[in-house]
């Protein structure tokens, strides 16, 4: 037999499986770059979508507070609404007696829960508690009391009103200058004060000036303490549900269904 060539061919193995090792890391990969991108943006946005984003990682469900939505929600502290109105009355009090002042200012400092909200009143004495007679400037301990109240109230979405009293005592300057204006220049000064110290821009909605026209002691017209400001924490009404799921709502945006074709 002659010789032959015999070539044997041998099938190449296919190489085992990577496994799924790749995949992981591909991930973890591409979410923190996702991350890079999200820090990026967050650092090149308005602050007041940086807190609406830090209130949606707070609260994700929206449930408990509605941080960074405007008027509703701009702090950490709670909105003052009917339902918890003494809890922020405890609170404040609290921190107003931590406060470095004496412990007779600390009596002419009254909080009381009224219709319109959480009224806080700085009461005046003989000496002048927290400003000078007939000046519409505060002390220095006028000035701490309401540097203090900015502090906290400012963490709460609510509004303000800053309200000045004077007694019945005629003013004694001469000129058109009277208690009208010694009791709105107060309150626009305590307003200046908070709004320096943590109130926001549009926090305060009303300063009022009533000179002796609200008196605290009405038997007693003259009394020191119908000298006074008060800062006025509106409730926050918060609806149960939502405007457009209201059932009235719901029907009102419903098409009126076309009219039968049907004789009857």
């Amino acid at each position: 037999m002659p010789n032959q060539l015999i070539i044997i061919r041998k099938k190449a193995a296919h190489a085992g499986h990577h496994g799924g090792a790749w995949k992981v890391a591909y991930a973890d990969f591409v979410t923190a770059m996702m991350a890079l991108f999200i820090v990026l943006w967050l650092l090149n946005s308005s602050k007041q979508i940086q807190v609406a984003v830090g209130g949606y990682f707070k609260d994700p469900t929206g449930t408990s507070k509605k941080v960074g939505s405007g008027q509703t929600g701009s702090g950490d502290n709670f909105a003052v609404t009917k339902d918890n109105m003494d809890k922020i009355k405890d609170e404040l009090q609290t921190a107003v007696h931590k406060v470095n002042i004496s412990e007779k200012l600390k009596h002419q400092i009254a909080m009381t829960i009224t219709a319109e909200g959480l009224r806080i009143e700085l009461m005046e004495t003989d000496k002048g508690a927290f400003f000078p007679s007939a000046v519409s400037e505060p002390n220095a301990e006028g000035k701490e009391l309401l540097v203090l109240l900015a502090a906290e109230l400012g963490k709460l979405p609510n509004t303000l009103s800053i309200e000045g009293h004077t007694d019945a005592k005629p003013f004694a300057a001469t000129g058109d200058y009277s208690n009208w204006e010694l009791s709105a220049d107060r309150a626009n000064a305590a307003r200046r004060v908070m709004q320096q110290n943590g109130l926001g821009p549009r926090q305060v909605t009303q300063v009022r000036g009533y000179a002796d026209q609200q008196l605290h002691k009405p038997e007693t017209p003259e009394d020191a303490s119908n000298r006074r400001i008060s800062i006025i924490v509106h409730y926050l009404i918060k609806p149960d549900v939502d405007e457009d799921s209201r059932p009235d709502k719901a029907a009102a945006n419903q098409a009126p269904a076309p009219p039968s074709s049907q004789r009857h």
